[in-house]
């Protein structure tokens, strides 16, 4: 089992990680939802999109040019800042798929969220997976 297919084999409900589409350098900061022999279900953190990544690979079903680049743990405090972020944008989608306005004030960043996400872009840089 090669470096790639240990970490991705060690990804869990409730694990965060990220992946990138080398074509157009979107990024997808992810929270794990639910994992089995072959693939890992996700959910996208900033836009409540529902993702599949082959658990072998960490290709994302359905996209060849996006993939799992980074996997390892987060420390704690920016793993709950982006957990609570999660949850936060869970609960303005709800008002969106009930019809209700969210509250835009509600859905800027907090001066914590910016810096978790500092702190995740150096965090991806020195522990991508090969």
């Amino acid at each position: 089992m090669d470096e790639k297919e240990t970490a991705l084999g060690k990804l869990a409900v409730e694990d965060i990680f990220h992946a990138r589409n080398s074509v157009t350098r979107a990024s997808l900061t992810c929270l794990v939802t639910a994992v089995d022999e072959a693939t890992i279900y996700a959910r996208r953190i900033h836009t409540q999109e529902d993702v599949q990544f082959d658990r072998k690979t960490g290709v994302k079903r359905g996209n060849v040019n996006t993939k799992i680049d980074c996997a390892a743990p987060l420390a704690p405090e920016i793993y709950d800042i982006l957990v609570g972020l999660d949850r936060r944008y869970q609960a303005q989608m709800e008002l969106v798929r009930k019809g209700r306005e969210p509250d835009m004030m509600q859905a800027r960043q907090t001066p914590d969220e910016r810096r978790a996400h500092s702190f995740l872009d150096r965090h991806i840089a020195a522990n991508p997976i090969k």
